[in-house]
C-alpha cells in the first residue's frame, strides 16, 4: 500500500497502539508509547526573556483570580502571592539593569507597572 502511495505523494501509516481487540499491536513497541506522551517542541515558546517575564506575569494575574484552577475550576485570590510575583519582577529589573535591549526594558517596565496598579486596585478592594 506505501509503495502505491508514494507516486501519488503522500504515505499512509497506521500509527495505532491497539488492535482491533483492544491489544497492543506486536509492531508498537513501548518506545512509541512514551513518545506520544511527549510534548512537542514546537508546543513551547523560545526560551527568551520576554518569554520568561510574560510567564511570570501571568502567574500574578492567575493569583489575581483571572484564571480558573485546572483542577478544581475555582478561581481565587492570592493577594500574597500576586505580590511575591510583582516583587520577583522588580527583582529581575533591578538585577538585569544595563543588560536588556529596549524592547525587553519596555516590557518589564510596562508589566511592572499594570501588576503593581493592578496589585493597589485589588488591595484595596476596589473592582
Amino acid at each position: 500500500m506505501e509503495e502505491e502511495n508514494k507516486d501519488k505523494g503522500f504515505v499512509i501509516k497506521d500509527r495505532r497502539i491497539f488492535d482491533e481487540k483492544g491489544d497492543v499491536r506486536e509492531d508498537k513497541g513501548k518506545e512509541e508509547k512514551t513518545e506520544r506522551n511527549r510534548p512537542e517542541e514546537t508546543d513551547l515558546l523560545a526560551p527568551t526573556f520576554s518569554n520568561f517575564i510574560l510567564s511570570l506575569s501571568t502567574t500574578a494575574m492567575y493569583h489575581f483570580g483571572d484564571f480558573p484552577d485546572p483542577m478544581t475550576g475555582e478561581r481565587k485570590v492570592n493577594l500574597k502571592g500576586a505580590r511575591h510575583t510583582i516583587d520577583i519582577l522588580a527583582m529581575l529589573k533591578e538585577k538585569t539593569e544595563g543588560n536588556l535591549d529596549e524592547s525587553e526594558k519596555s516590557l518589564l517596565e510596562g508589566l511592572l507597572f499594570e501588576l503593581r496598579m493592578r496589585y493597589v486596585k485589588e488591595a484595596s478592594g476596589q473592582k
